[in-house]
C-alpha cells in the first residue's frame, strides 16, 4: 500500500508541477494545456515506463534458449517465492549491472547487462537475480518506473523553461521581465535538484530491502554481497553511459561522468550495503 500511496502521490505532484509552470508560461490556456499533458504524461508513466526504461538501453528480450542459465535460476526462485516468471532482457553492454522494471510481479521485466553474465559464476548471478525479484516482490518497480519517468519531464520542464527565459527575455527590461528571468533562472536550479530528490526517495532505502530480500530468497547473502563488490569494481573500469533519470533503476549505481559525493547518489554505499548483508566490514570480504 506504501508504493501505492507513493505512486499516486509522484503523479498528483507531476500534474501540479506541470499546472503550475503552465500557469506561469502560459495562463489559463497554459494551464489546461499542462493539465492534458500531465493526463498524457501519467498515462505513460503507469503503463509505459518499463518499455521505455528497456528501450534506452537497447535491452533485447531473449528466450530460454539463448539464455538458459538466467532462466534457469529466474524460474527456480519465482516458483519458490510464488512470483510469476518475469520477462528476461539482455542489455549489449559490457559494463555489469542489472535491473528489473514492471507495474506490477504480472507486467514485470528483469534487464541484465552482457557483461554481468561474463563477470559472475551462478551463485553471484543467483543473488543479483534474487536483489532483482526482491524489487518485484516488495512492489517497488513501479515507483522506480515511474520516478524515471517523472525525473525525465522535470528535466525536459528545465530545458523548456531555458528557452522561455531566453525568448521572454528578448523583449526588453522591464522589472516584469527580469522578474520571470529570475523565476526562470530558479527553475533551472530547482528541476534537477528536484528530479535527484525524487530518485533518491524511493532509491536508498529499497536497495537496502531488496538486498534483505533476495538474501532471503537465497538463503545466501554472501553471494550477493561478492556480487556487489565485483560489480563495484569492474564497472568502474567498464563504465556505463546512464541517463541520471534511470540510474536509480540499476543494482548498482552507474558512473554518471560527474561526481557530487552522496547529494545525488541514488544508491547507498556498496560497503554498506555488503555489511549489512554479512555483518562483516566490506574489506573483510574475500
Amino acid at each position: 500500500m506504501g508504493n501505492t500511496f507513493k505512486t499516486a502521490f509522484l503523479l498528483t505532484a507531476l500534474t501540479l508541477l506541470l499546472m503550475f509552470f503552465g500557469r506561469y508560461f502560459g495562463g489559463e490556456n497554459g494551464m489546461l494545456l499542462a493539465l492534458a499533458f500531465a493526463a498524457v504524461m501519467n498515462f505513460v508513466s503507469y503503463f509505459f515506463s518499463d518499455k521505455i526504461a528497456l528501450a534506452i538501453y537497447r535491452a533485447q528480450p531473449v528466450t530460454r534458449e539463448q539464455l538458459p542459465r538466467a532462466y534457469e535460476i529466474v524460474e527456480r526462485l519465482t516458483q519458490k517465492i510464488g512470483l510469476p516468471m518475469p520477462k528476461i532482457y539482455v542489455i549489449p553492454t559490457e559494463s555489469p549491472n542489472a535491473f528489473a522494471t514492471g507495474r506490477n510481479p504480472k507486467h514485470a521485466s528483469v534487464a541484465v547487462t552482457h557483461g554481468i553474465l561474463g563477470l559472475l559464476n551462478d551463485e553471484e548471478l543467483e543473488g543479483v537475480l534474487a536483489h532483482e525479484l526482491g524489487h518485484v516482490g516488495n512492489r517497488d518497480i513501479l515507483i522506480s518506473s515511474v520516478a524515471a519517468t517523472i525525473a525525465g519531464a522535470i528535466t525536459m520542464l528545465a530545458s523548456m523553461g531555458r528557452f522561455a527565459m531566453i525568448f521572454g527575455g528578448m523583449g526588453g527590461g522591464s522589472r516584469d521581465r527580469r522578474g520571470g528571468g529570475l523565476a526562470g533562472l530558479f527553475m533551472l536550479i530547482v528541476a534537477p535538484i528536484a528530479a535527484a530528490l525524487i530518485q533518491m526517495a524511493v532509491s536508498r532505502s529499497r536497495e537496502y530491502q531488496a538486498d534483505a530480500t533476495g538474501a532471503h530468497y537465497t538463503g545466501n547473502p554472501y553471494a550477493l554481497a561478492n556480487a556487489l563488490q565485483k560489480l563495484d569494481t569492474y564497472s568502474r573500469r567498464v563504465p556505463m553511459a546512464a541517463s541520471p533519470s534511470t540510474a536509480h533503476l540499476f543494482i548498482i549505481q552507474p558512473l554518471l561522468g560527474m561526481n557530487f559525493g552522496n547529494l545525488f547518489s541514488t544508491h547507498p554505499p556498496i560497503a554498506k550495503r555488503i555489511e549489512r548483508l554479512t555483518g562483516r566490514p566490506a574489506q573483510f570480504m574475500q
